[in-house]
């Protein structure tokens, strides 16, 4: 593969990666080249494993989509920046299994991190503060999370196996709206359907979720503007301050 072929579908790569769609014509005009060696191309990144779909007619295009293995991908400057800074913070993300992941990803990117980049992600990591939270808290677990988040996404109705703070398990159901992280812990904000409320349900102490098949929207609610009904449901009440009546 000459040089020349290798940077165009290199560009063509990263086209694919940053529409949902392109028609082989569009394509050709951003690479200058013919809607033939479009097609080429695609059959090539195809043959290297990339999962390129395509439509024909006139509305037909192609498109990247998932596939069975995960193919590398292209970064541009900003998105490189931001990876890199967000996994060196993973630590403390309150996440169980996962630091051990993030540091391999770190290594491997950092690895091919231009020279010229390498200067905002330090400026980026010292000028950051966070808290290190003692590993013994709870942890959640990155399967659970990934399972909900998806739940979340799909608006999915999910039955879980909740333990309170009284140590009591008790089958929920509700509707999944968001993931919120404070400090090392993970909140499920849903609707519980058999309460029929908004309710804060810690990751920690969520076990055997089963997604429903059911997909309704949560009915209208803190969902529209999540951080001020969660904050306020853990923020610690304010202290109580002793009232003094003078007596006649």
């Amino acid at each position: 593969m000459t040089s020349d072929m290798t940077a165009r579908m290199l560009r063509l790569l990263s086209l694919l990666q940053t529409r949902r769609e392109w028609s082989g014509t569009d394509l050709a005009g951003r690479l200058e080249v013919t809607v033939r060696t479009v097609r080429r191309d695609i059959d090539r990144l195809r043959a290297i494993g990339y999962p390129v779909d395509s439509a024909r007619g006139h509305a037909g295009g192609y498109r990247l989509t998932s596939g069975t293995d995960l193919p590398p991908l292209l970064l541009d400057d900003d998105e490189a920046v931001a990876i890199t800074v967000a996994l060196r913070t993973t630590t403390g993300s309150g996440l169980s299994g996962i630091e051990e992941h993030a540091l391999r990803a770190l290594a491997k990117l950092e690895q091919v991190l231009p020279r010229r980049l390498r200067g905002q992600v330090t400026a980026l990591q010292t000028s950051l503060a966070g808290i290190t939270w003692e590993a013994r808290g709870p942890r959640a677990d990155p399967a659970l999370l990934a399972a909900l988040a998806v739940a979340c996404r799909d608006h999915e109705i999910i039955t879980f196996d909740y333990t309170t703070r009284h140590d009591t398990t008790g089958r929920r159901r509700a509707e999944p709206c968001h993931l919120i992280a404070s400090g090392p812990l993970w909140y499920l904000l849903a609707h519980d359907t058999d309460k029929n409320d908004w309710r804060l349900f810690r990751l920690d102490r969520i076990t055997d979720p089963l997604p429903t098949g059911r997909r309704v929207p949560p009915p209208p609610g803190p969902r529209d503007d999540p951080p001020p009904y969660v904050a306020a449901r853990l923020s610690p009440p304010p202290p109580r301050s002793p009232a003094i009546a003078p007596i006649p």
